[in-house]
């Protein structure tokens, strides 16, 4: 069975399949907020979606966190890091792109 969340004309925010949850890639809703309150933004959207799939971040498997600057990565980390339970933690990749 396939259950898809925040349905919208062009895509889903989330489906569940086959006991998994996949997300697809969120953006904070205040592009000109710093990118602490950006990462808050995206983080309680990921929380919004687990939470009414009825499951929780404890049972993710794998995090990418895309930036366009590099120099981003400690601030957004410091709120990731107080989000995630360590015991818990996915895995996770990230990608800089650069701006032209």
């Amino acid at each position: 069975m396939m259950t898809h969340y925040k349905v919208g004309p062009r895509m889903s925010q989330a489906v569940a399949y086959n006991g998994a949850l996949h997300i697809a890639g969120q953006v904070a809703d205040d592009r000109k907020a710093g990118v602490e309150n950006q990462t808050l933004q995206v983080l309680a959207k990921i929380e919004a979606l687990l939470e009414e799939a009825g499951t929780n971040k404890s049972k993710l498997v794998a995090v990418n966190v895309f930036l366009p600057h590099i120099s981003d990565f400690d601030a957004m980390n410091a709120i990731y890091d107080a989000w995630i339970d360590p015991a818990d933690a996915p895995g996770r990749s990230r990608r800089h792109r650069s701006r032209s």
